[in-house]
């Protein structure tokens, strides 16, 4: 059988529409690899871009994605709530059916050394591509963000693994990596105080002594005044959606803050759902490949 696997790169501009298209117009032209999804918030000033197919087809996708992202995008003019340390800021590749952790690994260095040559955007490897302990977080990686790279890399545990020990002047640099599923969640509260959502964060997240398998950070809804907890779930088996919804719910509530809604950026497995949903209608001996129509189709 084929091997598919999925790429989920996020780039930094969520509000120029002739840039996001021409970016997804990568994807949308290679073959061996279909465009699934792409979501753009503006306040993030973020696109989210998750596509899926062959190893080849989505090793050449993701290069043209990386150059045609650096000749568009200007990180000297790019404000948004989210950090950013690139143009395209991360590229993961994900085993989805028939293929391992391993070829998705080579692939993401394959698809490094390429982005460096071609696109001359500077690389470093993170998750399980990672070629120190130090370089697996993301969040350390881009920690001074695109502003202070230039001088981070000039220390010798940051230079990046591929592409000099430098940045782009406009591109800055891009995490590439092989990484299980993540589901990219946000919990918006009812209140425009953007520190409320900040320590909920902080409480929640598995650096502070949070939940497993949690990023989290308090960012500003400009368009819509309210403050929202920003979500990576990393492992959703470890730590399921409704854990980290009742949590943030119990927390909000000790500032008389409600949760008004929640998104889901890009796609998810659909387990995740299932889990949620049998937690929620304290649904007894739930059977999904048994119970869910859709699961009888063939």
């Amino acid at each position: 059988m084929a091997k598919i696997i999925e790429s989920v790169p996020n780039i930094s501009e969520g509000r120029n529409k002739e840039v996001i298209e021409a970016c997804v117009d990568q994807i949308r032209n290679t073959p061996g690899c279909t465009l699934l999804n792409y979501s753009s918030d503006e306040d993030h000033n973020r696109t989210v871009i998750t596509y899926m197919g062959s190893l080849e087809g989505c090793e050449e996708a993701s290069v043209k994605l990386a150059k045609k992202a650096v000749e568009l995008i200007d990180l000297t003019k790019h404000e948004g709530a989210h950090p950013r340390m690139g143009c395209v800021d991360v590229m993961p590749f994900i085993p989805i059916k028939e293929s391992t952790m391993e070829e998705c690994d080579e692939l993401a260095h394959r698809v490094g050394k390429r982005i460096a040559e071609e696109a001359d955007l500077p690389v470093f490897l993170y998750e399980k591509s990672a070629s120190a302990p130090h370089r697996q977080n993301l969040a350390k990686i881009r920690k001074g963000q695109f502003e202070g790279m230039a001088e981070k890399v000039k220390d010798a545990d940051w230079i990046p693994d591929f592409g000099g020990q430098r940045i782009h002047p406009t591109g800055g640099c891009v995490a590439v990596g092989a990484r299980p599923p993540l589901i990219a969640f946000n919990i918006n509260l009812g209140t425009s105080d953007l520190e409320i959502a900040t320590r909920i964060g902080k409480i929640i997240r598995e650096s502070s002594g949070g939940l497993k398998c949690v990023k989290a950070m308090g960012v500003m809804l400009e368009d819509r005044n309210i403050a929202q907890v920003s979500i990576n779930m990393t492992d959703f088996t470890v730590t399921p959606l409704y854990r980290v919804t009742e949590l943030v719910r119990a927390e909000a509530a000790r500032y008389g803050v409600p949760v008004i809604g929640t998104e889901i950026i890009g796609l998810a497995p659909m387990q995740a759902f299932f889990d949620t949903a049998e937690y929620y209608l304290q649904i007894e001996d739930f059977q999904p490949d048994v119970q869910v129509i859709e699961n009888h189709l063939l």
